[in-house]
This record gives structure tokens, sequence and C-alpha cells, in this order.
């Protein structure tokens, strides 16, 4: 299990790396170059320029999360050879510089979505918290209002320039299917698959959180069946999925712990993290402790042992905890802590063997 550790850049995070490195255990900085505007090729240099930082800490930089795919090509426009072609530069690029997994996803218009980033927890952390009733009945543009009013950080796949077309982007997607939709992922991989192989690198799909349609928009990375269909699009080993548990575990019928074990060897990249779950269909972030949510993490762990799982691992979204001011989500302390665990549960499980 390769522990690494989510990061947005210097300048772009309240975290930084000196203080990542005091966590045991890190061995990976999980980065991306945030500012750069989706479709456009990262260039050679300011990929070095980000991947020799990470380096100078100690750290390995060799999965980036993530290389957004541009809307032309999950609508399936005309313009989509186009960035597909950028896409394909950017694969060929980030080999160059060691990078070994890329984490996307292909979910419209919005990335993951939450009603509220700050919502109180018993223990007086604050964490993300989705409220269903409040997203089957809100407009998309009032919700971004709401988010924008919470956080000065920009929010992955929530980006100024893509938020500032939105209703453009909602019109675009009016007669968007599931069917079509799994066309255009389809259209997408068989085309930058070859490259991918042939540059060393396993392209691992994000699944869509939450793991159902939100305003309207399909969405089509959910569970056990869509990851089966996803995996039948190419038998390359490039093709692979990033097993995010707080993802698809916001979905009662996901059983976690079956599909790690299932999907482990297709699993190049995990998140993990915890999620409790209300019978009215909301849900709110926890620690990663088992006890805490509605996702069985030890479980997960167990699988992932039980298949010698060498994947790079992190934890995903923590709470904000002991006063911590930083991006939604994305804190040092509880994310620290999640590491913790992970690791106990881990050595737990190997020494059994």
């Amino acid at each position: 299990m390769n522990i690494t550790f989510r990061w947005y850049g210097q300048g772009n995070d309240t975290v930084r790396l000196e203080q990542v490195k005091q966590v045991p255990g890190v061995k990976g900085i999980v980065w991306a170059l945030h500012q750069k505007p989706v479709g456009e090729v990262w260039e050679e240099k300011e990929i070095m320029t980000e991947v020799d930082y990470i380096k100078s800490f100690g750290f390995h930089a060799e999965v980036v999360e993530s290389v957004n795919v541009h809307e032309s090509i999950k609508l399936g426009n005309d313009e989509r050879d186009y960035y597909i072609e950028n896409y394909k530069e950017t694969i060929q690029n980030l080999s160059k510089f060691g990078v070994k997994v890329i984490c996307y996803n292909f979910m419209p218009v919005f990335d993951w979505t939450r009603t509220d980033l700050f919502h109180p927890l018993p223990d007086g952390s604050t964490a993300l918290y989705f409220e269903k009733s409040k997203i089957d009945s809100i407009d998309p543009e009032e919700l971004i209002h709401t988010v924008s009013s919470n956080t000065e950080l920009t929010l992955p796949g929530w980006e100024p320039e893509k938020m500032g077309r939105i209703k453009e982007l909602l019109a675009a997607y009016k007669d968007m299917t599931e069917e079509k939709l799994w066309e255009n992922l389809a259209y997408f991989l068989k085309k930058i698959l070859p490259i991918a192989e042939s540059s060393g690198i396993k392209m691992a799909i994000h699944p869509d959180d939450p793991p159902w349609s939100i305003f309207g928009l399909p969405r089509i990375i959910t569970g056990r069946d869509s990851l089966k269909r996803l995996l039948a699009i190419s038998d390359s080993p490039a093709n692979g999925i990033t097993y995010c548990t707080g993802s698809l575990g916001a979905h009662r019928e996901n059983d976690m712990a079956a599909m790690a074990a299932e999907f482990a060897r297709h699993s190049p990249f995990a998140h993990i993290r915890n999620v409790k779950i209300f019978e009215n269909g909301d849900f709110i972030e926890t620690s990663h402790l088992t006890s805490d949510g509605s996702i069985n993490i030890k479980g997960v762990v167990q699988k992932l042992s039980d298949n010698q799982y060498e994947g790079y691992v992190r934890p995903d979204h923590g709470r904000h905890i002991w006063g911590e001011k930083c991006r939604p989500g994305y804190g040092l302390y509880d994310r620290a802590l999640g590491i913790m665990y992970l690791h106990g549960l881990w050595d737990a499980f190997q020494s059994e063997k």
C-alpha cells in the first residue's frame, strides 16, 4: 500500500509539504496543475517545476489528480477531437516525469457536489454534507452561489470559467442520456488508452459523487455494474479505476468491502474515507474510523491486504478539526489521523499472514 497525500500546490493550499513530511509513512504527493484551464496541454516545463518541488521534500509525484476532461469530450461535439489530442499530449508529457497514474472523471458539468461545506458534527468539528432534498429542488445557479459564498478557494470541477457558462452548459446537456454519455466515454478511452499504455501510465476513472443523477444530468460511474461496463470497454492495462469508498459508498447498495476485493487488481489508485448515510438519503463525511460512519473501512482495508494491494492510496476528505482553517475537506489534521488509522489496519492484517 503506497500511501499518498493530495496537495493543491503552492499558494493554492493551506497545507505545506514540510508539514506532510511529518506524517509517518507518506510516500508521495497527489498533485495537478490546478490553475491550468481545462483542455489545455500541460507543458513539460510547468510539469517539471511542480514535480521538482514535490521531490525536493523526498516525495514521489507518480499520481496526478486530475487531468480534467473537457466538456466537449463528454458532450461528444465537433470540438472533442481537438481536446482529445491535447489530452494525449498531456499524457505523454506527464510520462516523461515519472507519472504512473492519472485520475480523471466523466461527470457532466459538476464534479463532487455538497450542499454544506462546513456542517457541524456532534463532536464540534465540521464536515462536508449532502442534503438530498435540497439538491432535488435547488436551482444549480443557487447552489453555485452558496458554494462560492462559503469559501474563497476554488473547488475541483467548480472552476470559475466553467461556472460562468453554467446556463450554456446545462442547455448543451439537455438531451444527453446515460447511453450517449457511455458512448462518449468509450470514444474517449479508445483514443487515449493506446497512448497511455505506451507511455506506462494507467488511467483511473473516479466514480461519480454522489453516485446518482443530479440536476437532471446523467451520471454513469455509480456502482459494481458500471465499473464492470467500464472495464469491458477495453482490456488495456491502462484502463483502470480510482476506487473511492466515499463516492461509491454514499449509495447503500454498494458493498465497499466486497467491491474492494473484486476490483483491487483493476484499481491502481484508491481513495479511502467514510460517510454516514441517513435514512432520507442525506450523508455527511466523518472521520475515517469504521464505527463513525456507514462504510466498512476495516473490511475494505482487509480485502486490500488479502489481495496484497500495491497501488497508491490516499485518505480522502477529512473533517475540519482543532480550529483549522483550510480548503473544505482538505485540511491537514484529520487526513493525517486517517492515514494513521489506515496504517494501523494494514499493519494488523499484514501481521496475520
